[in-house]
């Protein structure tokens, strides 16, 4: 039997929802710009979610299906919000974010997420960056 594996995930503490279960972080040169370039939405699916750090705006790029964006502060607090933002775009920057969190669409609003909600971002000693912290 083997061990169960430690996720990252995304939790909104203001509205005690879950915005990620399966969180994915990119911190590095090549996880920032590579993004969620090369996935399908099959792959991307409620509960996954990709944290870039750090990041100020994104691109969709590449991509072939729409996602909600969610801009955070250097405390972890929601500075701006894009819905359903659609393949082929690019959303504004940010000067006062210092991560975005990408979630598949329909997530900002089933979970109620607003401007000034506190996110919760539990980073598993096996993410990609090998830190375990809570950001």
């Amino acid at each position: 039997m083997s061990a169960a594996v430690e996720r990252s995930y995304a939790f909104n503490s203001t509205r005690q929802s879950s915005l990620a279960d399966d969180l994915r972080i990119a911190d590095t040169h090549w996880t920032r710009l590579r993004g969620l370039v090369g996935v399908n939405a099959t792959q991307f699916a409620r509960g996954q979610g990709l944290l870039i750090v750090p990041c100020r705006g994104v691109h969709t790029m590449g991509m072939s299906f729409p996602i909600d964006v969610i801009y955070l502060s250097a405390d972890n607090t929601v500075v701006h919000l894009e819905s359903s933002l659609h393949p082929w775009r690019f959303a504004p920057v940010r000067w006062n974010a210092r991560t975005v969190l990408e979630v598949p669409a329909a997530t900002v609003r089933a979970t109620g997420t607003h401007l000034g909600d506190c996110i919760q971002i539990h980073r598993a000693s096996s993410s990609q960056s090998g830190r375990s912290s809570e950001a």
